[in-house]
């Protein structure tokens, strides 16, 4: 898609790949400081180049690392931007969801204090009734109490198909990393930071990427587009 046909008022992102362009509205009111970091380091060149290190079929494509590893970044870190009771969870029991088991456990290895397989064996016992009450609690509370950070005052959406978001290594880790939804992603809400909708028209696009496999496609430079 031509930059330059772009209609629609908003922010938009024309990221020009070797396998055609990619069109992503981002939504500076969602997360406001992730849109600005993306922004910033798509005009200094800082994608320019860049490959998709790491695609997934039926998931999403990720990019954003200058060394192609999945390691690298800008040099900074910045705090996630999520409204974990916009997205409901805090309204969803932990137990009764199948995204979150594995951030139950690490709550109950974090409550118990427990450092090895061999001291898990031995409090399985008080492992178990630990499980019990984690299980009442809510998705974001059991978040929280891990690490991750909310905000209560951000209109955030979802994990879907085509949403755009932060990778990160945990609770406030984002730098210049992110990725492309081939597929909604309910198991990833609460936990990263989406600020951006890919468009229909580019989903070939994505699609050519995934197929590529991890490192067969680049990122040739992003421009930004503000219709108002």
């Amino acid at each position: 898609m031509d930059q330059t046909k772009i209609e629609k008022k908003g922010t938009f992102a024309v990221i020009e790949t070797d396998k055609g362009n990619l069109v992503i509205e981002l939504f500076p009111n969602v997360a406001p400081k992730t849109v600005e970091n993306f922004i910033k380091l798509s005009k200094e060149g800082f994608y320019n180049g860049v490959v998709f290190h790491r695609v997934i079929a039926n998931f999403m494509a990720q990019t954003g690392d200058p060394t192609g590893t999945g390691a690298g970044g800008p040099g900074y870190q910045f705090e996630d931007e999520i409204n974990a009771n916009a997205l409901g969870l805090d309204k969803i029991k932990i137990g009764q969801s199948p995204y979150y088991e594995r951030y139950m456990m690490m709550l109950v290895i974090r409550r118990l204090n427990i450092k090895s397989q061999e001291e898990f064996n031995q409090k399985r016992f008080a492992v178990e009734r630990e499980l019990g009450k984690i299980r009442e609690m809510s998705v974001k509370e059991v978040l929280q109490e891990i690490g991750y950070t909310y905000n209560e005052n951000l209109p955030s959406i979802p994990g879907k198909r085509g949403s755009v978001g932060m990778a990160n290594a945990g609770p406030n880790t984002n730098g210049s990393q992110f990725f492309i939804n081939q597929v909604d992603t309910p198991h990833l809400n609460g936990l990263h930071t989406f600020f951006g909708q890919l468009q229909e028209e580019s989903f070939p696009v994505l699609n050519k990427i995934i197929e590529a496999g991890d490192g067969n496609s680049k990122i040739i430079k992003i421009n930004i587009i503000v219709n108002n």
